[in-house]
């Protein structure tokens, strides 16, 4: 199939297009990340292989890039960065915090929590956002997102595929997480990042404050409220209901923001380019 007619492993009708033409879903990815740092294994392949704390918003950048790619992409574009991955975490080692024993940090049980916490933060926070989902909608968002799994690595058949089987994951893997020095000080750092000096105002007393960093503690806060009441108390916070209420309100609030921008400043140049081939099949059909 020529480039130019392929939408890749979703497409318009998808859940996946309908859960990530959201812009709100910057919330989620800080939500994932949050929840990733609680697994003690991943957070040490994570902080031994990783310059995020020099290089913080590139790798958020590459992240966002290779995600768009796997979402809109061509399926050729999408099996390529696929492919990239698997060989950079191939070759990628770490020691586990607690028994020093070394590990390869794609083992399937790794790739997994990071898979599951990042779709289940995307599909989350789009539907306390808002946007209208039904329950098998819900579950069909899981079940395409196997093939997102499968490009990492794993057997998309060892990979939730529905809500309850999410629930299911968590509750299994739960004994396994912890709050850990690395977690805490991942959490800080994700909390308060450096914010670019270009779009910084630095004050005397030498800390780096003014609107981009409100703006951003405030996405912080909404994040860390959007956590499972479990993962709250974890980082020793409280799982009240109100505090779940209080989420919902800042991320609809926050939603509504964002749908009132000029849209072409929120998609990426991936994002477009999908839908311009989905829109020029539609038309040719």
């Amino acid at each position: 199939m020529d480039d130019s007619e392929d939408v890749g492993l979703f497409g318009p009708g998808s859940v996946t297009w309908k859960v990530h033409k959201e812009p709100v879903l910057m919330v989620a990815g800080l939500r994932s990340l949050y929840l990733q740092a609680l697994h003690p294994r991943a957070m040490a392949g994570v902080a031994q292989n990783s310059n995020y704390r020099t290089d913080a918003w590139g790798r958020l950048m590459r992240t966002s890039t290779y995600v768009a790619t796997t979402l809109f992409g061509t399926t050729a574009e999408a099996e390529a960065a696929g492919r990239r991955i698997r060989a950079r975490h191939a070759r990628m080692r770490a020691r586990d915090p607690v028994t020093g024993a070394e590990f390869r940090v794609d083992e399937p049980d790794l790739l997994r929590w990071v898979h599951v916490t990042e779709v289940e933060s995307f599909v989350t926070t789009a539907r306390r956002a808002g946007l209208a989902l039904t329950d098998a909608e819900v579950d069909r968002y899981y079940t395409e997102q196997r093939r997102v799994a499968a490009l990492i690595g794993l057997d998309p058949a060892t990979v939730p595929g529905t809500a309850e089987e999410v629930e299911r994951y968590y509750r299994d893997v739960r004994p396994e997480l912890r709050m850990t020095r690395e977690a805490a000080e991942t959490a800080l750092f994700l909390t308060v990042p450096p914010i670019p000096w270009k779009v910084s105002l630095p004050l005397r007393i030498g800390l780096t404050l003014g609107p981009p960093r409100w703006a951003y503690l405030g996405l912080a806060g909404t994040a860390v409220s959007l956590l499972p009441a479990w993962a709250r108390r974890l980082y020793g916070g409280l799982g009240l209901p109100t505090t779940a209420l209080s989420a919902d309100v800042s991320v609809r609030a926050l939603r509504l923001a964002l749908r009132a921008l000029p849209q072409h400043l929120l998609i990426g140049p991936i994002q477009i380019a999908g839908r311009e081939r989905a829109a020029r099949l539609t038309a040719a059909a």
